[in-house]
């Protein structure tokens, strides 16, 4: 059930800029290979057992209101006896063996939540997804420090576990705000969170060691987008509103002397025909 492999693992190593170092040796008494799948199974339900509150209640026929008067009589409605309207079987009444609450906490052994997460520290640096970072030193929580960090290492869509050594607040808070970053110390981590992560960063001083610090290679800035600011945005779209106002006055006005020219014309034939009419009556009242 359990796997062993004896060589040494390595991981990769970069800065807390992002660029690469050499790789690294992992230290031997907790990178050895080991990985038991069956203590990890029972590190990682214990602990979603252990996040359950378990508050799932229902009332029994005791706890539910009313029902302490007789329904109807004993004897002479030809009905079957009742003796409270809060019994199981009548509507509103009690609910029989039914949950009312329990507690889902399992204890695992100390050297069993050691062995797992051993296994899961071992199963990450086999398949290469644990990456050593020199130091995490931020005077300041800086979120697009710590954006950059990810996209130079290539894990911006993926779900990464950062572990410092110690309390760090200026790194947590820096990637608080990343919505698949998790950033904890090193001797806070459970076997779930290992699991829970595709990328593990873990600090070279949480794994007893320092790695010497080296100058940061300059990285090559993205080409930015042609970007307009706020107020030419707006200047353009007050001209385009400006011109959408001005055709459809036109088109108003184009159509408004296509009505009238058109209601003029039957005007004018009714005139002309009147007069036609008129002259030609006056002709016949001469002759």
């Amino acid at each position: 059930m359990a796997e062993t492999t004896n060589p040494t693992l390595k991981a990769a190593a970069y800065t807390a800029g992002g660029t690469e170092r050499d790789r690294v040796d992992l230290p031997v008494d907790l990178f050895d290979g080991t990985i038991n799948m069956p203590v990890m199974h029972q590190a990682v339900k214990a602990f979603m057992g252990n996040q359950r509150l378990g508050l799932a209640y229902t009332q029994t026929r005791g706890l539910v209101t009313g029902g302490n008067q007789k329904p109807w009589k004993q004897k002479g409605t030809g009905r079957a006896r009742q003796g409270s309207r809060r019994a199981p079987h009548f509507v509103g009444g009690g609910t029989v063996f039914g949950p009312t609450g329990r507690k889902y906490n399992q204890t695992v052994p100390r050297q069993i939540r050691q062995l797992a997460r051993k296994s899961a520290f071992n199963a990450r640096a086999r398949e290469d997804a644990l990456i050593v970072i020199d130091n995490f030193n931020y005077d300041a929580p800086n979120t697009k420090q710590m954006v950059s960090l990810l996209s130079a290492l290539g894990v911006t869509d993926k779900k990464v576990l950062i572990l410092t050594d110690g309390m760090k607040p200026n790194v947590f808070l820096s990637a608080r705000n990343l919505q698949r970053t998790h950033v904890m110390p090193y001797s806070d981590v459970s076997t779930y969170h290992i699991l829970w992560s595709d990328v593990v960063l873990v600090e070279s001083n949480a794994l007893g060691y320092e790695l010497a610090a080296i100058d940061e290679k300059p990285r090559a800035a993205r080409p930015k987008a042609e970007t307009k600011s706020r107020g030419a945005e707006k200047a353009e779209r007050k001209t385009a509103k400006a011109a959408a106002k001005t055709s459809n006055s036109h088109k108003a006005a184009r159509k408004a002397a296509k009505a009238a020219g058109k209601s003029a014309k039957p005007k004018a034939a009714k005139s002309a025909k009147k007069t036609s009419a008129k002259k030609s009556a006056g002709k016949k009242k001469g002759k």
